[in-house]
């Protein structure tokens, strides 16, 4: 008779390893901050599959870097699989020969020390994902086997409120728990009672009330004092040439003061060219504290987010009719939903980059830097599986159609309009037009089957530089599309490629648009168009409801 199948390994193994750790416990689920490190010997085999919650912004701090604390001759070889890597806890891991193989989506702080680990071998990167594809592995091939997450309070049963930043903890904790993982949270509170229930508390095994609150990245803030006169004539162009032309009402903006120019420019700029009503409407992004003037001014109906924002706690949860607020009376944000929305819902995404190469192809990821990717590959691409019309969808579509014709024939269809936004000369004067991604010597440096590429040429509908807007969507065929980025590639040697004769038929045709053709007045492009110029002129726009960080504050 042949040997009975065992199905339960991993609710067996499971139960080994929680009851490794029963001495531990103190009251219900609760499990003193001093033993974390024993804790996490006693329930972390070498070899695992690990999470630590690492969001753009919230973070699971104390128990990284009690992580990092563990024996490596007993726990080592962990994989890695979390979307953010922002912490330097985060990299000791794999300095002290704790973790291996990495698996993110953003780096962020860390993106220097990640491009020298990886090229240095102390970590093997299995991929830089997108958000949402990597919360979807999380589903499929890459579960957690521990879960290391964070909220702002926790009672003894294991429920857990995340508050104004739930961020990635709902994807994470079901995606552990229901695989029959660890889930293991740390707090900046234990409480009797929770104010809302974010996580339930049978999906929890420990809660663990941490030394000090968890260290929150202001990561959306742009301070408008550094916003300068060719980030207002780029914002200027993007609204005239783009957002005014295409009808735009459901965008995001990525991360950048290009996008903080914009967002300033509504109330002003935008006021002038009467698109209230007519434009940014809708939006799916972090509660930027530039966006207040344009809410105040009632630009915007509602704004789903993936995360919260410092210091923009009171404000979000005093604006209810345009942010999701839950019964507690704060922010409801959610990554994977936010995410969901971001790819199928908008119409438009416009957001910079470090790098575009001839062909339009863009990365973040470069020589000496791994930025990621974060969620800008969802937003910037054409989402094939849309379905539903908006107007500036089907513009867009129509003038793609010479293109899209050749595969689907007569066949209407809309297009997303991807917005690459960046200065021909990013820091220290690097270009950001080139030839050849850097992506391409990362992936030899990393062993990558592939260049880690951000969004792809064929998704990308403008290039918008100072020098101007290259529609490449209504281009015909790569030779032109080619044409139009030298022509706004400006005095990088790819820009110094450009015929003068093409660039002026490029421009008749209305390929290519400098800001004369969209009749602006270079002499106009000036802060003075900003709704606020510094941070302390949206504390006033909120009416004293925007508390900025302290390294905002300069008075």
């Amino acid at each position: 008779m042949s040997e009975v199948k065992k199905w339960n390994k991993l609710q067996e193994d499971t139960r080994q390893r929680m009851a490794q750790i029963q001495s531990l416990f103190r009251q219900g689920k609760e499990i003193d901050a001093a033993d974390t490190v024993t804790l996490l010997e006693g329930v972390i085999r070498a070899g695992d599959r690990i999470n630590i919650e690492g969001n753009n912004q919230k973070q699971a701090d104390f128990l990284a870097e009690c992580l990092c604390k563990v024996d490596k001759e007993k726990i080592n070889h962990l994989h890695m699989v979390q979307s953010a890597v922002p912490l330097a806890a985060h990299l000791e891991l794999f300095e002290r020969g704790i973790a291996e193989k990495l698996d993110f989506a953003y780096a962020g702080p860390q993106s220097e020390h990640l491009a020298t680990a990886i090229r240095e071998g102390k970590i093997k990167l299995g991929a830089i994902h997108t958000y949402l594809e990597l919360f979807a592995r999380y589903f499929i091939d890459l579960y957690p086997r521990v879960s290391l997450v964070t909220a702002y309070e926790a009672d003894r049963e294991g429920n857990l409120y995340t508050g104004f930043n739930t961020e990635d903890t709902p994807a994470i904790v079901e995606a552990t728990k229901f695989r029959q993982g660890i889930v293991i949270a740390q707090a900046n509170k234990i409480v009797d009672k929770v104010p809302r229930v974010d996580i339930p508390g049978d999906w929890v095994d420990v809660v663990i009330e941490s030394p000090r609150p968890f260290y929150i990245e202001p990561l959306f803030t742009r301070d408008p004092a550094l916003i300068t006169d060719t980030h207002v004539l780029m914002a200027m162009m993007a609204l005239k040439g783009i957002y005014a032309e295409y009808g735009v009402k459901r965008i995001n903006h990525g991360i950048g003061f290009f996008t903080a120019a914009i967002e300033l420019l509504l109330p002003t700029y935008g006021e002038e060219l009467g698109l209230k009503g007519k434009v940014c409407t809708h939006m799916v992004l972090n509660p930027h504290p530039t966006l207040i003037p344009a809410i105040e001014s009632g630009w915007l109906e509602a704004i789903h987010c993936f995360g919260g924002e410092l210091g923009m706690e009171n404000y979000v949860s005093q604006r209810p009719d345009i942010f999701t607020i839950g019964p507690d009376g704060s922010l409801r944000s959610n990554r994977a939903f936010a995410q969901t929305a971001g790819h199928y819902a908008l119409d438009m995404f416009i957001g910079g980059t470090l790098q575009i190469d001839k062909y339009g192809n863009s990365s973040t990821a470069t020589a000496d830097r791994v930025a990621g990717f974060g969620g800008a590959p969802n937003m910037g691409c054409d989402a094939k599986g849309r379905r539903h019309t908006t107007e500036a969808w089907l513009k867009c579509g129509e003038e793609f159609s010479a293109t899209q014709q050749e595969l689907l024939g007569d066949m209407p269809r809309g297009k997303r309009l991807v917005v690459q936004i960046q200065e021909t000369f990013r820091e220290k004067r690097a270009p950001a037009f080139v030839d050849r991604l850097d992506a391409w010597q990362l992936a030899e440096n990393a062993n990558l089957p592939l260049p880690p590429v951000m969004v792809y040429a064929d998704d990308v509908t403008h290039i918008l530089s100072e020098e101007g807007i290259a529609y490449l969507h209504r281009c015909v065929g790569q030779e032109q599309r080619m044409a139009a980025i030298r022509a706004v590639a400006g005095y990088t040697e790819l820009g110094l490629q450009a015929d003068p004769a093409e660039t002026a038929r490029l421009r008749e045709r209305g390929l290519v648009k400098t800001p004369e053709d969209l009749g602006i007045d270079r002499r106009r492009a000036n802060r003075s168009l900003l709704a606020a110029k510094n941070i302390k002129e949206l504390m006033d726009w909120s009416g004293g409801l925007y508390n900025p960080p302290s390294r905002f504050r300069n008075w």
